[in-house]
């Protein structure tokens, strides 16, 4: 593999803007953009490689870019990095923009981050299910052996339905994360009948646990995405870090070079200057004006939503589904006003009420509040559009106070409610989770809509973008 040297980190040579030129105009059909006469502007800024978005999968691409010593500037929209990642403080208190778990199993997150370093707290494994007034145990049983023999018992599926969770461990565990990707796909609420899974634990523990990941209830979700979270899960441990989910982001921003990233920069349109005969990368313009000038090509990783607005010279109109939405609730108490110091993860398998899934956050992670505070977090899956916070923190309230006691939920106070639109891509079927990243002449996208929309997803998609990128200018050779 052929590197940039350091010394061409400012530097790049014009032979290099020729390479690929086949390419570039067998694509230049299918991508285009707006001509740079509708943005007149004098002496652009330029950058080897220009990436628009700050989350997680354009901190991926960066970091790939920077790794092979490829010049780059990222440009965020936002007042931060981490896109939908993001942790706000408040009164002394961590609050995750929504309910989000890091998976200790993904495997492009394993090569991309320092775990240590991100000082993860784990949740217990396997989760708490409120279910006929009462609540019982799902454990794992190579984690938890003795509480799952304990929970062999309980009405959360049958014996059969258990033996069956072990082979699909099993199933799973046997294949490699591109076969699973790229296998035969239907909705998972399908698999799951199929391979034998009774009404009973589908309802009460599949529906909250697995509908809390992809923000579906109904689990139309693509049966690739939950066999990839279902290994995941089966090699790795649930987690929070110490510092918040947005330390994720944070970690992978930090190692950036100094300047390499532009917050509150809103790229507005990605174009070509046909004023110049040989443009063979894209330049990018900023709300304010501002242009930058690729000399290697852009990534576009942002939501898709904001890539299709971008980026709309697509050769044939795509459909976009109903994107993912939740809403997440907070709550503070009294460390003593909680039930358990367990770090464990509660489930509405009822079938009734709006909650879907909670948990004390400051029992998987104690920096998430003050010493003598506890933090509830606590989810729902849709926007509830048409109902006010007031009335939503309401109903939550006389939910959970049927789940714990009202005498203690209702020393609980709201803290802040989060409506998140866009959650994550829809990934029912049909699905390709293994797109190319190629969108036309120089312009690359990435993004969890674009693999598996999960962390991990995100961070491989960032560097699939920047590989094809330097195979596309031939700055790699294998």
């Amino acid at each position: 593999m052929t590197m940039l040297h350091p010394s061409l980190r400012h530097s790049i040579p014009s032979s290099l803007l020729s390479l690929s030129t086949q390419n570039t105009h067998h694509h230049r059909a299918r991508f285009k953009p707006r001509a740079s006469s509708s943005f007149p502007q004098t002496n652009p800024k330029t950058s080897g490689v220009i990436v628009i978005g700050a989350g997680l999968a354009g901190l991926a691409a960066a970091t790939h870019l920077n790794s092979q010593n490829i010049p780059f500037l990222l440009l965020e929209a936002s007042d931060a990095v981490g896109g939908r990642v993001r942790t706000d403080k408040v009164q002394g208190f961590l609050l995750d923009r929504g309910f989000q778990i890091f998976i200790t199993g993904y495997p492009e997150a394993q090569k991309l981050l320092d775990y240590s370093a991100l000082n993860l707290h784990k949740f217990y494994s396997g989760a708490r299910v409120y279910y006929n007034g009462q609540f019982h145990t799902v454990s794992d049983p190579l984690r938890h052996f003795w509480d799952s023999l304990q929970s062999l018992a309980n009405p959360i599926g049958s014996i059969l339905d258990k033996l069956l969770i072990a082979s699909t461990r099993i199933r799973v565990l046997s294949k490699s994360d591109e076969e699973i990707l790229s296998s035969k796909e239907v909705p998972t609420i399908d698999l799951l009948r199929k391979l034998g899974f009774s009404d009973s634990i589908i309802g009460s523990f599949f529906r909250p646990f697995f509908g809390g990941i992809f923000f579906d209830k109904e689990l139309d979700t693509t049966s690739r995405l939950f066999d990839f979270i279902f290994k995941c899960l089966a090699l790795g441990d649930n987690t929070l870090p110490a510092n918040g989910i947005g330390a994720i982001p944070q970690q992978l921003a930090a190692r950036l070079p100094p300047n390499s990233i532009l917050l509150n920069s809103e790229v507005v349109s990605v174009y070509f200057d046909e004023s110049v005969s040989d443009s063979a990368s894209p330049s990018v313009r900023l709300e304010n004006g501002e242009v930058f000038k690729s000399e290697l090509g852009v990534i576009v990783a942002v939501e898709e939503p904001q890539a299709a607005k971008l980026l709309p010279g697509r050769s044939e109109p795509v459909k976009q589904k109903p994107a993912r939405s939740t809403v997440c609730l907070y709550f503070t108490a009294d460390r003593a006003q909680v039930p358990v110091g367990d770090p464990v993860l509660y489930l509405n398998g009822s079938g009734n009420g709006i909650v879907n899934n909670m948990f004390f956050a400051t029992n998987v992670a104690p920096s998430y509040g003050p010493p003598d505070k506890a933090l509830v977090s606590v989810s729902l899956i849709g926007m509830y559009e048409g109902v006010s916070d007031v009335d939503l923190t309401s109903e939550v309230v006389r939910e959970l106070s049927g789940w714990f006691g009202a005498p203690m939920v209702g020393t609980w106070r709201h803290l802040k409610t989060y409506r998140i639109g866009f959650a994550q891509p829809n990934q029912c079927p049909p699905t390709d989770l293994m797109k190319n990243p190629r969108f036309g002449s120089g312009v690359y996208v990435c993004g969890d809509h674009l693999t598996s929309a999960t962390f991990d997803g995100a961070l491989a998609s960032g560097k699939r973008a920047v590989e094809a990128l330097l195979r596309d200018r031939a700055l790699v050779r294998s």
